[in-house]
């Protein structure tokens, strides 16, 4: 089975755009890169217009409709006066509940936006232009015109929406956007993007691929979903298996305090400092995006409905014992920059060497769930000396079929044989693992007539039963050396004792493969998809 071609192009462009063997990739990154995805650039490009067709858009222009669907999900009760009752613990410990399903995940930011008081600091390293990111635009357009302000962080190389849409949102008086490390997309045209390719080829490679939702300094969202369909269940092709998790109050602040880091960094440049409104750019008007977001083949009722009933929801999960207090949380994240070109490639990095630090720690078990799974020399050294102590170690990845990222796994195909061969068991996720039906959104619009294939991108450690780690780091090169990534570090036997059950869960023979050295289930993946990866060899794993 094979991809579509939104997300063959992702993958495409994080090997192809890194390595120069594919300058076609380079002018990707500006480009809708799907027939649902360019559709969705119009609607933006209406917020930029001065003139549109409703037969190009499809959407509802009666504004009754528009004023129901935005007073849908507004609370009675401010979000200070619901958080009254925490008020003494947010300060003394944080509350956790990890977010396992793509809804839960959706639609806890959705609420969140909606009920904001004074700020929203976005952090992510892909925000698409598809229908959950439009929607999100949407949610944020209407916080910043109650007052609130929005900040909006985004690493360049995956940025999918055009100039002047980028240029009408930051022109917002209570929302700003800047770009992290622009070298390679906004602002740049194809000579330049060549031109920084060459000649700076580590800094070209750095990403910020950090991933935090802010509300107010004291309520944090982060883990491995990026803003794209495909992060929440919605995608009618391709969905990921990934992981959240809520933390509020005490951690919160050091959450907020990396993003303030990050956002007055010199790599973190204001977007009206890159690109130039054109003539015909026009006044602020996000009427048909607003209008987009109330169309209901676009955003089922039902969803709208949910969004209100998240305080119901979040009350029953604290009866519930879910909403874990704990002290000793930790929040890891890389300085912005991460290493220089002194350490070519390499380099390491705070978050890698504290997941190094803890699994040295394990003493009877570590679970580990990556999506790409790349290792060096260092790295299969580190699990052998851990095997060696008596620890089980078990790790679940994407297999050949169910991987969107060919090039990633190339490089983990290269020395399956070795790191099998260190102790460690290894898991790979099918593309039609039956977890799916647990976890992925159940309101996928009519008319598909296939399941969407099942991919894993959710990045989680488990030690010892006690500690759980769920963050944006892969175990490959990429995220160890030149990636920024955070982590947050959860102490917590309950916790644990959940997430553990989960990841053995997926581990299990109707989700996914055991991977052995007399046997492999690449012959599971497609004829075409196996012709592809061959010439993905030639990709040095330092960059993987």
């Amino acid at each position: 089975m094979e991809h579509s071609v939104k997300h063959r192009s992702k993958s495409v462009i994080k090997a192809s755009l890194l390595t120069g063997l594919s300058l076609l990739s380079i002018t990707v990154l500006s480009e809708p890169s799907s027939n649902s995805l360019a559709s969705n650039h119009a609607v933006l490009q209406h917020t930029v217009a001065t003139s549109v067709t409703a037969s190009k858009t499809k959407i509802n222009e009666q504004e009754p409709h528009h004023q129901h669907c935005q007073m849908a999900t507004q609370s009675e009760a401010s979000l200070t006066d619901l958080l009254q009752p925490f008020a003494d613990k947010m300060q003394h410990s944080t509350g956790v509940y990890v977010l396992e399903k793509g809804s839960e995940a959706m639609l806890s930011r959705a609420w969140l936006t909606t009920q904001a008081e004074t700020s929203i600091d976005i952090q992510y390293f892909i925000f698409s232009t598809d229908n959950i990111g439009l929607i999100a635009s949407d949610y944020l357009v209407q916080a910043a015109e109650r007052g609130v302000k929005v900040r909006l962080l985004v690493d360049d190389i995956m940025i999918d929406a055009e100039d002047d849409e980028l240029l009408k949102i930051d022109s917002h008086p209570n929302i700003e956007v800047r770009i992290y490390n622009p070298l390679a997309n906004v602002g740049k045209n194809l000579a330049e993007k060549l031109y920084h390719l060459a000649t700076d080829f580590h800094d070209f490679n750095q990403r910020m691929h950090n991933k935090a939702f802010i509300v107010d300094s004291n309520m944090v969202i982060t883990g491995g979903r990026n803003v794209a369909d495909e992060y929440f269940g919605y995608d009618q092709q391709y969905n990921f298996r990934d992981r959240d998790v809520f933390l509020l109050g005490g951690i919160s602040q050091q959450v907020q305090s990396s993003f303030d880091q990050y956002w007055q960094h010199e790599l973190s440049v204001p977007v009206a400092k890159l690109l130039k409104k054109g003539n015909g750019f026009a006044d602020l008007n996000f009427t048909q995006l607003h209008q987009y977001a109330c169309e209901p083949n676009n955003f089922l009722p039902i969803i709208r409905e949910r969004i209100g009933q998240v305080p119901k929801v979040f009350s029953k999960v604290n009866e519930q014992g879910k909403l874990h207090w704990l002290k000793g949380v930790q929040y890891i994240a890389d300085a912005p920059g991460k290493n220089d070109a002194d350490n070519f490639l390499a380099g390491s990095g705070k978050s890698t060497q504290t997941l190094i630090d803890l699994i040295n720690s394990a003493k009877s078990s570590v679970l580990i769930q990556t999506p790409y799974l790349i290792t060096t020399d260092k790295g299969k050294q580190l699990l052998r000396k851990t095997v060696e102590r008596g620890v089980e170690v078990k790790i679940l990845t994407n297999s050949l079929a169910s991987t969107d990222n060919l090039e990633a796994f190339s490089g983990y195909k290269r020395d399956r044989k070795q790191l099998l061969a260190t102790g460690v068991q290894i898991f790979e996720f099918k593309p039609d693992a039956q977890i799916r039906q647990k976890v992925m959104a159940l309101d996928l619009k009519d008319g598909s007539h296939q399941s969407p294939i099942f991919g894993l991108h959710a990045k989680t450690m488990v030690i010892d039963d006690n500690i759980t780690v769920i963050g944006t780091f892969n175990m490959d090169p990429r995220s160890a050396n030149l990636n920024t990534e955070s982590v947050t570090i959860l102490p917590s036997k309950q916790i644990s004792a959940a997430v553990r059950q989960e990841i053995l869960t997926e581990m299990a023979s109707e989700n996914a493969w055991q991977t052995k050295q007399d046997f492999n289930p690449d012959s599971e993946a497609g004829i075409l998809k196996r012709l592809r990866l061959t010439w993905r060899r030639v990709i040095p794993k330092s960059i993987l």
